[in-house]
């Protein structure tokens, strides 16, 4: 092809544009903030971001701006993997009944907690991980690492999550549904004793349901991504313990959540210290606080902790 001499001095001495700057230094700070928030980003999260801290008074920047950015220097979000059952059923005459029926929204603090427990492949053995999150902020309030599946594993998540919130203010749990599923650690006399030390009730999934407790789960699959496979391998209980402290205060603290507003647990529960936000639509009575006995008629709802 041939071009004019004009045309090709003009190409190589002419300074870069505006544009052309902008985008290298929007470049330069989504590479940075990819990097300290655990490369687990794509574009949709990037866009909340970048736009929600501004130190250099850029402007607003539009999504297709980012993902054009982040596709030229090769970022993604993480992706997630499916992973094996490793729960230990309980009979189901031990289970109490399922109090949400696969409806995993609340409309306060504290109305409904769930848990669950993962497991953390290291060069010394497994370790297992539990959490504990309220589901109306998906706020982490509890966790727990163990080298094994005993039932203190699960009993010292919950016990950090009672404090955590006593801690906060909250000293009344009563009307509290713990949701889990039918795994043993959960439905040990123990477990169900400081349960009940806080009137609180519990509630279990159905068996061989994969969206009976599909919220933990969906925490559980975040850690797994975010944190586990991205920034392994692993020694053993120390380093996990040390990162996965790390990766829950990041989760409450910085990431934004698309399912509450693209805040974080914690920006969200100081938007609506009382509960319920105003333009929340009420769904099946779940807009009023939990009630333990009867049926209660639901959506099928399957929640995204994105």
């Amino acid at each position: 092809m041939k071009i004019a001499p004009s045309t090709f001095y003009a190409h190589t001495t002419r300074p870069p544009s505006a544009c052309t700057l902008r985008d290298e230094k929007l470049t330069e700070e989504i590479i940075t903030v990819h990097q300290a928030n655990y490369d687990a980003y794509g574009a949709r999260k990037m866009h909340v971001v970048i736009n929600r801290d501004d130190p250099h008074q850029r402007g607003h920047v539009a999504r297709c701006t980012i993902e054009r950015l982040m596709r030229a220097a090769g970022l993604h979000g993480i992706v997630r993997a499916k992973a094996p059952n490793t729960t230990r059923s309980a009979p189901r005459e031990k289970c109490p009944a399922d109090l949400v029926n696969r409806h995993f929204a609340s409309y306060w603090p504290n109305r409904l907690w769930v848990a669950d427990i993962t497991y953390v492949r290291t060069f010394s053995g497994w370790v297992y991980v539990a959490f504990v999150t309220d589901v109306f902020s998906q706020m982490i309030v509890g966790w727990q690492c163990s080298r094994s599946l005993y039932t203190g594993l699960a009993k010292d998540a919950l016990t950090m999550g009672i404090y955590q919130r006593r801690r906060e203010g909250w000293n009344n749990l009563s009307g509290l549904v713990h949701h889990s599923d039918r795994g043993v650690q959960y439905r040990a006399f123990r477990y169900g004793e400081a349960l009940d030390d806080e009137q609180a009730v519990a509630s279990v999934g159905s068996k061989g349901d994969p969206y009976d407790n599909a919220l933990a789960e969906a925490v559980n699959s975040l850690y797994k991504a975010e944190l586990i496979r991205n920034r392994g391998p692993w020694t053993g209980i120390d380093d996990v313990e040390a990162a996965t402290s790390e990766w829950v205060h990041w989760f409450n603290t910085t990431r934004p959540h698309s399912s509450i507003e693209y805040k974080s647990p914690a920006e969200f529960e100081e938007a609506y210290p009382h509960g319920r936000a105003p333009d929340t639509p009420v769904v099946d009575g779940a807009d009023s606080p939990v009630p333990h006995t009867g049926p209660r008629a639901r959506t099928r709802t399957v929640p995204r902790a994105a």
